[in-house]
């Protein structure tokens, strides 16, 4: 393991326990404790933990989040990384599936590797369903509220509408992802959107870079049992002891 990737799964590691010793770092990166006290130090001179005697703690432990960017802001980050895992995730369609695409920068970028036109697709993403005419495909949009900052519909006519379906395959957008919280994201009306259509998925799929693990946002729609992770990096083992958790490139 190189000593950046080790580096990044040590923040998530200790994000996700909020405290931990130098020796569970040493079980869980099968490092020696020269190595370990050696990254600390330097992650805590990166300011991405908190370095304290026999171990580190999380500097936003306590920190839950209820900020929610815009579409456009979202779209600027970790761009290589969202096209790797939107390619990937569209490949994943057959010919028979009846797809949810939830709305959200890293979906909307999965639109694009979309090359499946004997599927179905439904979303309550308004860009996403304009993507997907354009690209020819057999496209529904649910109907409701629409929420202005990420163009998304939502409101309980949203979830009544989503309630009648039954999808093969949903790709979902989160904001956060914590063993002990969940998916989660900042707004209440958007996680119930998310939790219905998880509900009435045979497969649900979170597509999420490296970013989101270790994070809490406010509200959680799903459990991280109930869906399949699609990201960039290699996270913590405990992760993939709970769900299946697919890196791309491996």
């Amino acid at each position: 393991m190189l000593t950046e990737e080790r580096r990044n799964l040590i923040v998530s590691f200790i994000n996700e326990k909020n405290a931990v010793t130098v020796q569970e770092l040493m079980q869980e990166f099968d490092a020696s404790a020269a190595t370990i006290r050696r990254d600390l130090n330097v992650l805590h001179d990166e300011k991405k933990i908190v370095k304290v005697f026999g171990g580190a703690t999380s500097i936003a432990s306590s920190d839950v989040n209820t900020f929610e960017p815009s579409v456009s802001a979202k779209a600027t980050l970790h761009v290589d990384e969202k096209e790797a895992i939107s390619k990937y995730a569209a490949s994943l369609i057959n010919d028979e599936d009846f797809v949810y695409i939830d709305s959200g920068t890293t979906t909307l970028e999965m639109i694009k590797y979309i090359d499946n036109s004997k599927a179905k697709y439904i979303t309550n993403g308004i860009v996403h369903a304009k993507r997907l005419l354009e690209k020819g495909l057999s496209t529904m949009i649910i109907g409701g509220r629409c929420k202005q900052s990420t163009e998304a519909i939502i409101g309980p006519d949203c979830i009544e509408g989503i309630s009648k379906y039954h999808f093969t395959k949903a790709f979902m957008g989160t904001n956060g992802i914590s063993l002990n919280a969940g998916f989660t994201t900042p707004d209440v009306d958007e996680a119930l959107v998310k939790a219905e259509a998880v509900k009435h998925a045979y497969i649900s799929y979170i597509l999420a870079d490296h970013s989101k693990f270790g994070q809490v946002s406010s509200v959680t729609f799903a459990d991280i049992a109930s869906c399949c992770i699609i990201t960039d990096r290699e996270v913590s083992k405990n992760y993939s002891s709970k769900t299946i958790v697919k890196v791309i490139g491996e």
